[in-house]
């Protein structure tokens, strides 16, 4: 008799690809390579912005659903201190100087909708972004922190303060993921949220790499 997985294994499983052409996409990788610019790492922090906008907006809108509000814990909130960032990048008018590009605002748009009719969906990316964010994220940090000799500021969105262990915290997030009522037919919706969730970011990185092309042209 085949093994039954885990469905948090088996969602890391089934992702696992998709994760994967997410971190190599081109503009991604020549940033983590040392081939982007500070302008390049600003205007990622911008499109996060946006993102986390959307997403905290939609953690408070499923606090009071029973699946979804497992999930949430101030302990992820990402958007003052990505607002910090951007003030410290951009100055204190950052706000009128950032703009989507057009996968996020498809992004963007997507969260909202789910978190309006859908906990199993609004799960999915709130998954796919902050178990990132305390996985490869933690690096990311790191390495834009040596690359442009930030310390904390310029780098706040990546420091988790409130979470002393972020291998214990993705554990209790995964045991979560296994507890949750869904059946064989909602796990695979939410797979494949997951899944749309990851080709956002690819194609986000395509749109940040075609609008520095176009600034070079």
């Amino acid at each position: 008799m085949p093994e039954i997985l885990p469905f948090s294994t088996a969602l890391r499983e089934r992702s696992s690809s998709a994760h994967s052409n997410s971190e190599h996409a081109g503009f991604m990788a020549d940033l983590m390579k040392g081939e982007g610019s500070r302008d390049d790492y600003i205007a990622l922090v911008a499109q996060h912005w946006f993102i986390y906008e959307a997403l905290e907006a939609a953690a408070e809108r499923m606090r009071h659903d029973p699946v979804a509000s497992v999930f949430i814990s101030d302990k992820l909130t990402r958007l003052p201190a990505l607002e910090a960032d951007l003030e410290f990048l951009l100055g204190p008018d950052w706000r009128e100087l950032i703009t989507p590009v057009p996968t996020t605002t498809r992004y963007v748009d997507r969260i909202t909708e789910v978190a309006a009719t859908w906990p199993g969906g609004f799960v999915a990316h709130h998954y796919t972004r902050y178990l990132g964010d305390l996985s490869g994220g933690q690096f990311i940090g790191r390495l834009m922190a040596r690359r442009f000799g930030f310390e904390t500021n310029g780098i706040g969105f990546y420091l988790f303060g409130d979470i002393a262990d972020p291998k214990a915290f993705k554990d209790v997030y995964r045991e979560q993921l296994d507890a949750a009522p869904w059946d064989a037919a909602e796990q695979e919706r939410v797979i494949d949220e997951v899944l749309l969730a990851y080709r956002f970011n690819t194609e986000l990185f395509e749109d940040l790499a075609a609008a520095k092309a176009s600034q070079v042209a």
